[in-house]
Formats: C-alpha cells, structure tokens, sequence
C-alpha cells in the first residue's frame, strides 16, 4: 500500500515525466552566513513532489535495485514492452533496433500505465548515423554538420526533435555526444563529433541539450571519459585512448565546461567502454571505480551515471554475462545500467539482490544512486 501511494503522488506531481525541474539556487560562498529559510510566499507554488529519500524508502530493495536498470524492449512488441515494466518495475526501458511500433499510436502510453513508477523511455538520437524517428518524423543532420549551423540554429533543430520525441512518448535522449574527434565520418565516432576542437564540441553540445531541455526531455553527455580519440570501436571489442592526462587536456574539457552550468538533475553522463591509461586497469572504464570518481570528484558532478551498453558491445559482452556486467558496474559506482538486449530481467535481478543482501552493493549506495534516477526523472526534489 505505501509503494501504491507514493506511485499515486508521483504520477500525479509529474504529468510530463521529462520536464525538468528549476535550476537550483546557487550555493553560497563557504564562509557566508547560513540564510535564513524564505517564508512561503502565499499563493505561490508548492513543489508537490517528495523528497528522493522518501521516495527511496517508500521502495522495495528488490524495486530500488530495478530502477537502476535500464533494459531493452522490442520496439515492434508493445504488449511485451508493457511485460517487461509490469513484471520487474525496471527505472527505463530502451528502444533500439529499426521497428516503429511503439513510437505510433500512442503505444507507449500503455507502456507507462504498465509501471509501478513512470518509467524513463530511451533512445539514440543524436542525428546523422545515430537517429531514431528518422523514418517518422525526418532526418536530423550528424553533429559535424550541425557544427557548420549557428549554436542558435542547433538549438532550435534540438528543440524541435525534441518535442517530436516527447509526442511519441520518448522522454530521454541519449545525446549529445561531447567526443572530441577528428575521426573519418563514418568511423566509430567521426561525425558524431561536433568537432576536434574541445570549445566547438562544448558550444554546440550546450546548444544541443539546452534545445531538448526546452522540449522537456532528458539529454545524456556521452561518452565518458572521451571515445573521440580511441583506437576502434567498442561496440566490436576492447579498446585503448591517449593516456588520462592527455584526456583531461582535450577530450574531457566538454565536460569540465558543461557539467557546473548544466545542473547534476538535468543531464546525465553515460560512461563509455573504454581503457585509458592512467585510469584503468583490468576492466573498461565502465567498470572501474577510479572512472566514477574521476566523474564526481574532480569534475563535481553529482548526477546520474549510466554504462554504455553492457548487453551488446563485445568490449564488455565478450567477457562477461549481462548479470555479471550489470552487478560490475553498479559495484564500481554507475548508477544506472544500460543493456539493450532484449532478454529476462529476472536473472539480472536476482544477481543484483544476492548482492545487497550480502554487502556487495552497500545498501546507502544503493539508496544514493536510487536518489539519483528518481531526479533525474523528475520524480522527486533532492534535499
């Protein structure tokens, strides 16, 4: 009964599941005098969302643990789609492959009613290669051309993709990519870099999710430490970038410049595959705990973290089962695992609950990371 209740509050404080929140307050200097809390003002607007601590707790382990799933659905299968939220309650669902089913029709709408809370709905689009309602709604220039357009012209083009999403139920893109890359267009990255010049991709991937925060869905920095400069394609096997101090130097400086600005509940960071020396060691970045804290520590940021694919891209899929690589990640400190795999949830479920039961996923971790994902979906204010 309290899960129905708090599922009640939340579907009926968000109408729009992606429209984000107010930019939060500034936080004043260090030795600055605590302010004294503002007296309500009447007749002003009253957030009616619940604090994330509360909503956590209102939670089953069992349901924390799924909403820190992100899983593949069958674009073409809307009553399985629907399946697969009703029976695990998983956090996102993610539509991949070319089937448009599920984004005609208002399918997707039967998806959502099937949720315990409202779920996060997912895609590619980032324009060019990488899109997704193309055949729907029209083609978006990749990234490398959109960099030959004004920022202001990205951000409208972003806008407008934006609100065509959102009409057909999609409340998360996993875009812009911030890659720094001079790659040939079509290789792993290529012209899915705005360009090789770190202040160019910064400009026009700000300009980018400023056009889908208008629209009110979610956009996701990607990839993670920096896939512009890697020496193949994870997506077929492991693969190395310049070391980490030639990182920071180039391709982490999107980063750097985007995340304070941005705010941690707008944008969500997806960590990419990948070995970097000087950060990893035996496992790929998504993998490795000194990623995560790179991510919070010395670039400040307190969002969401999501994997990279961990059902499909053979740098990690090669070496390890989608329960193992899930458990992995969410040890090393993601708080959001993407697999786009289309399998039972179940297995990955039961890994991931044997290992809060024994302390392999600390239960605050676990509570903190929650935290993060109902923000991030605009489900709770964060205290």
């Amino acid at each position: 009964m309290k899960r129905l209740l708090l599922a009640s509050l939340l579907f009926a404080a968000t109408p729009a599941l992606a429209q984000a929140p107010a930019e939060p307050a500034a936080a004043p200097a260090p030795d600055a005098p605590a302010a004294a809390a503002p007296e309500a003002t009447p007749g002003a607007p009253v957030d009616p969302r619940p604090t994330c601590a509360s909503a956590v707790a209102a939670l089953s382990p069992r349901d924390r643990l799924a909403q820190r799933l992100m899983v593949g659905v069958d674009a073409a299968d809307s009553a399985g789609a629907a399946a697969i939220v009703r029976q695990n309650h998983v956090g996102g669902i993610f539509l991949g492959g070319t089937a448009t089913a599920l984004l005609q029709n208002k399918k997707l709408d039967a998806v959502q009613a099937a949720a315990n809370l409202p779920v996060a709905v997912a895609v590619d689009d980032e324009g060019g290669r990488v899109q997704r309602i193309d055949d729907l709604d029209g083609e978006l220039p990749s990234a490398r051309a959109m960099a030959k357009k004004t920022p202001e012209q990205v951000r409208a083009l972003a806008a407008e993709r934006g609100r065509q999403l959102l009409a057909r139920g999609v409340n998360w893109d996993l875009a812009p990519a911030v890659d720094v890359s001079d790659q040939p267009a079509n290789s792993v990255i290529g012209d899915r870099s705005f360009s090789n010049d770190p202040a160019v991709v910064t400009t026009y991937a700000r300009a980018f999710e400023e056009g889908l925060h208008e629209a009110g869905v979610h956009g996701v920095l990607k990839h993670f430490p920096g896939h512009g400069h890697s020496s193949g394609d994870s997506h077929k096997g492991r693969v190395s970038t310049p070391p980490l101090a030639q990182l920071r130097a180039n391709d982490l400086k999107p980063y750097a410049d985007l995340l304070g600005p941005l705010g941690p509940q707008r944008v969500s960071v997806m960590v990419g595959h990948l070995d970097v020396p000087g950060l990893t060691d035996d496992l790929p970045s998504s993998l490795t705990p000194a990623t995560y804290r790179l991510l919070r520590d010395d670039y400040g940021f307190d969002g969401l973290a999501m994997t990279d694919d961990l059902g499909a891209m053979k740098a990690i899929s090669a070496t390890l089962a989608l329960p193992q690589a899930t458990l992995a990640a969410l040890r090393a400190g993601a708080d959001m695992a993407l697999s786009s795999n289309v399998e039972p949830v179940a297995p990955i479920l039961n890994t991931l609950e044997a290992a809060l039961t024994d302390g392999r996923i600390p239960a605050a971790d676990n509570d903190r990371a929650v935290e993060r994902i109902l923000a991030a979906k605009n489900l709770c204010r964060r205290a």
